[in-house]
């Protein structure tokens, strides 16, 4: 019989083999935030609980640097301020605050990355939406099938399970990915 954790092992060994089939997806999501980029343009992140956590080790990757000595690169994760995230929260709802700062500060040339594991959070919905409504490109880091989230985004991202660990797990292997992509791209290395 197997042991629980040999278990999780096998889910998450699963779950990386069937990201297999979204590395087509990761490239044009690569692409597109170099486009941004050489635009002008920022790449915003956001999400809940772990998911906060993924968008803001992303911007460190996108700021700091992956691999490579290299320029920093434009990126914001919206959950780092709590003064403006308590005050939306406070003074309008909880589920405005990530639709409040992307009205503010998405431009069309940004990309706007919503991490979720349920694709159903009313905060990322909106966030999502406000990022639309400004012309602003989209990705969504989801699980499954993305949820109501799918539907606003340019680009899906999505972990080929519904299980919150394995859900995360591959949003770390997508976040590093694109850590490369951009990488390599400010570093002047081309990836093979």
């Amino acid at each position: 019989m197997t042991d629980w954790l040999t278990a999780q092992l096998d889910d998450y060994r699963v779950a990386a083999e069937k990201t297999a089939d979204r590395l087509d997806e990761v490239r044009r999501v690569g692409a597109a935030m170099i486009e941004a980029v050489e635009a002008g343009g920022v790449i915003y992140s956001f999400g809940n609980g772990g998911s906060a956590a993924d968008a803001q080790h992303f911007s460190g990757e996108v700021i700091g640097h992956y691999r490579r000595d290299r320029r920093p690169l434009p990126a914001i994760t919206l959950t780092t301020d709590a003064t403006v995230s308590t005050c939306i929260a406070n003074d309008y709802r909880f589920e405005d605050i990530f639709g409040r700062q992307v009205e503010a500060l998405a431009r069309p040339a940004d990309v706007v990355c919503a991490f979720t594991t349920s694709g159903r959070s009313e905060n990322i919905l909106q966030g999502l939406r406000a990022a639309r409504a400004n012309g602003a490109t989209t990705v969504l880091f989801g699980g499954g099938d993305g949820g109501p989230a799918a539907e606003y985004a340019d680009f899906l991202l999505l972990s080929p399970t519904t299980d919150t660990p394995r859900i995360q797990e591959v949003h770390t292997f997508f976040l590093h990915a694109l850590s490369e992509i951009l990488d390599a791209w400010a570093a002047g290395e081309e990836l093979s």
